[in-house]
C-alpha cells in the first residue's frame, strides 16, 4: 500500500515481567471454546481501535502494562500442543513487553493520515500474532489524523477470551477523566434480557420458541443458507484482509426514539441496521441493475423480494461482569468466570424499503422479543459441548463454520462507559473494537461511549467495496426513524 512506505521498527527497550510479579498459572488445557478459535475457519482476532486526545508515550504505556495486563496469567502464557495428548495448554513464561507494544516508525509530513491509520489497521488482517509469544499486541501510531492526536490498536486472538471479557479488561486499564483514580462506569439498563416467565402462556411461548429456533439451527447446519446479496461473502471470505470503519451517532437519539416508541435501546439499535442494510442493499441493487441495462418495473425500490438475510447475533451468558472484578483478578490471581462465555442466536433481517421508517424498529422489536423469550442462546452454547464430547473438536469446528457462513454477518453489542476515560493518563476519543477471520464478510459492532453510539463495520473489501456508504446509511437511517417518531410524538400531543 502507498501510505505504508516508509516504516521501520524502533529500538526495543528491554522490559520483562518475571515469574515473581506475574500470577502463577500452572499448565491447564485451553477450554473447549478457546480450542475452537484455533479451527479452520474460525481462527478469529479480536481487534480494538482507541483515538487518543495526546501523543501517545510508549515508556508510560509500557511501564504500566507490565503492572497491569501482563499479571492476568492468560496474557503472559503460551498456547503450546501438549505432545502426549495432542491438546493445547496454557504455559506460563517470561513476556518482553517490547515484542508486544509494537511502536511502527513513521515518516512525517504525511499527505493523507486519516488513510495511512486506515490501511495500516487493515494490514494487521494480513498475518496471525506468531504463536512464539502470548497471542496479542499493541500498535502506538504516533501520528496526528483529523480529530486525534495519536492512534493505540490492540489486538488479541479469541482464544484469550470472548469480546465482553477482553472490553472489560482494557476498561480494566482505564480511569475516568475526571478522577485519575475511580473506574468507569458502565450503563445499567432497567429493562431485563429476557422476558421473564410468570404465566403458563409464557411458559408456553417459550418452549415454541425454543423448538422453532432449534429447528432452524439444524436446517443452518445442514442446508439452509442466506440469499446471496451484494453483502454475502464467498466461501474461504475468513482468509482475506478486513476494512475497519466506524460512523459514530448521538445516543440522546436513540433515546428519543426509544422514549417514543416505548421500546428498548437495542429494539431501536436494530431497527437502524435493518433500515441502513436496506437502504445500502437497495442503491447496490440499483447500480446492478444500471450496469446490466436491466428494466425495473418499480423506479426506487430495487430489493428482490423475499431475501433471507440472517445475523449471527452473540449473546453474553454470565450474570454480570464487572470493570472492578477484573481489577481484582490482577491483583489476586482468581481468574472467575474468564474465557469464552457466549451464546448466539440466528437474528433475521426484513430487508425491503417501508414507507414509514418506524415500521423498522417495531419489526426488529417484534424478532428480538421472540428470541428473548426462547433458550436459543443457552442451546447454542451447550450444543458445542455436546458435539465436543460426541463427535471431538474437529466437528464442533465444522459445525460452527457450517453455521456462521450460511448467514450473512456478525452481530454483536457491548455498552461503553458512560463518561470520557484516559488509558494510562491518555485521553480516549472513541473506543472501536471489531473483528477479523470469521466466515463472513460482513460484521456490525456496536459500542456506546459517553454520549455517542458507534457503529463499527468490518467488512471484505471484495464483497463490500464501499462500507463507508454502509456507515452513511445507518447514520441517515436514523435521522429517518428519529424524525417519523417526533412527528408521530406530536400528532398524538394535538
Amino acid at each position: 500500500m502507498s501510505s505504508a512506505k516508509g516504516l521501520n521498527t524502533l529500538t526495543q527497550i528491554k522490559t520483562t515481567i518475571n515469574d515473581g510479579l506475574r500470577l502463577k498459572e500452572e499448565d491447564q488445557p485451553l477450554s473447549p471454546m478457546s480450542r475452537l478459535f484455533h479451527e479452520p475457519g474460525s481462527n478469529v482476532y479480536i481487534i480494538t481501535m482507541m483515538g487518543c486526545k495526546t501523543k501517545i508515550n510508549p515508556a508510560v504505556v509500557k511501564q504500566n502494562l507490565v503492572h497491569s495486563l501482563l499479571r492476568h496469567p492468560r496474557f503472559s502464557s503460551l498456547q503450546v500442543v501438549n505432545k502426549e495428548t495432542g491438546s493445547f495448554i496454557w504455559v506460563p513464561t517470561n513476556v518482553n513487553i517490547d515484542n508486544h507494544v509494537i511502536v511502527p516508525k513513521i515518516e512525517p509530513n504525511i499527505a493523507f493520515p486519516d488513510k495511512f491509520v486506515d490501511d495500516y489497521i487493515s494490514n494487521l488482517s494480513k498475518s496471525p500474532i506468531e504463536s512464539s509469544k502470548p497471542l496479542w499486541d499493541l500498535h502506538l501510531l504516533d501520528i496526528k489524523t483529523t480529530n486525534d492526536e495519536g492512534t493505540g490498536v490492540f489486538r488479541f486472538h479469541h482464544s484469550l477470551g470472548d469480546g465482553l471479557s477482553l472490553m472489560t479488561l482494557f476498561l480494566a486499564c482505564t480511569r475516568k477523566s475526571s478522577d485519575p483514580n475511580a473506574l468507569p462506569t458502565l450503563p445499567v439498563y432497567k429493562e431485563s434480557s429476557y422476558i421473564k416467565f410468570s404465566t403458563v402462556r409464557s411458559v408456553l411461548e417459550m418452549f415454541w420458541n425454543s423448538f422453532v429456533s432449534v429447528v432452524l439451527f439444524v436446517f443452518t447446519v445442514f442446508f439452509l443458507k442466506d440469499t446471496e446479496t451484494p453483502l454475502k461473502g464467498p466461501l474461504g471470505v475468513e482468509n482475506r484482509p478486513r476494512r475497519f470503519v466506524r460512523k459514530s451517532v448521538n445516543l440522546s437519539d436513540i433515546k428519543v426514539v426509544k422514549k417514543v416508541m416505548d421500546v428498548t435501546l437495542n429494539d431501536v439499535v436494530l431497527g437502524v441496521t435493518q433500515a441502513g442494510l436496506s437502504r445500502y442493499l437497495n442503491r447496490r441493487y440499483s447500480e446492478n441493475m444500471n450496469l446490466s441495462g436491466s428494466d425495473h418495473p418499480k423506479k426506487n425500490d430495487f430489493i428482490p423480494k423475499n431475501i433471507r438475510l440472517r445475523a449471527t447475533f452473540f449473546f453474553n451468558l454470565r450474570p454480570t461482569t464487572r470493570i472492578d472484578t477484573f481489577v481484582e483478578t490482577m491483583k489476586t490471581g482468581k481468574m472467575g468466570r474468564w474465557g469464552n462465555q457466549i451464546g448466539y442466536v440466528l437474528l433475521p433481517f426484513a430487508i425491503g424499503l417501508k414507507t414509514d421508517p418506524l415500521d423498522y424498529v417495531k419489526e426488529a422489536k417484534a424478532v428480538i422479543d421472540r428470541k428473548k423469550a426462547s433458550l436459543e442462546p443457552l442451546y447454542t452454547y451447550f450444543v458445542v459441548y455436546l458435539v465436543l464430547k460426541l463427535f471431538g473438536i474437529k466437528a464442533v469446528g465444522k459445525l460452527n463454520h457450517k453455521v456462521f457462513f450460511n448467514t450473512t454477518l456478525w452481530f454483536t453489542n457491548v455498552p461503553g462507559p458512560q463518561e470520557e476515560v484516559t488509558f494510562y493518563g491518555h485521553e480516549i476519543t472513541y473506543i472501536a473494537p471489531s473483528c477479523y477471520g470469521q466466515p463472513n464478510a460482513l460484521m456490525i459492532h456496536i459500542l456506546s461511549y459517553m454520549d455517542k453510539l458507534t457503529f463499527i463495520i468490518s467488512a471484505d473489501e471484495e464483497t463490500i467495496p464501499d462500507p463507508e456508504r454502509l456507515c452513511d446509511d445507518l447514520e441517515e437511517s436514523l435521522y429517518l426513524i428519529k424524525t417519523s417518531a417526533l412527528v408521530s410524538e406530536n400528532a398524538k400531543n394535538k
